[in-house]
């Protein structure tokens, strides 16, 4: 499953974004280059979950082709899983 998570101010220059991020890094790397974004800008490290950032509009097209809004639980989940498949790799 993809997801997205609500748009927040980082005082990024494009304005809000938000995240996108999936169950496995090939369904996030295909559903990404649908909405026009490239393999390259991923991003993963530290405590994060390997994930793209979203302007409002990429976002809302994201949201149009079936990515689900998630909720700060879903979050936790995601990051707990990632965490672990690090520690079994």
């Amino acid at each position: 499953m993809v997801y997205v998570d609500e748009l927040m101010n980082w005082g990024w220059r494009l304005g809000p974004s938000c995240h996108l991020f999936a169950d496995s890094p090939d369904e996030l790397h295909a559903f990404a280059a649908r909405i026009g974004m490239k393999r390259q800008w991923a991003q993963v490290g530290g405590r994060s979950v390997l994930h793209y950032d979203l302007t409002a509009g990429r976002r809302a097209k994201a949201v149009a082709l079936g990515a689900t809004v998630a909720d700060r639980a879903t979050l936790r989940r995601l990051l707990r899983q990632a965490t672990n498949q690090k520690g079994q790799g």
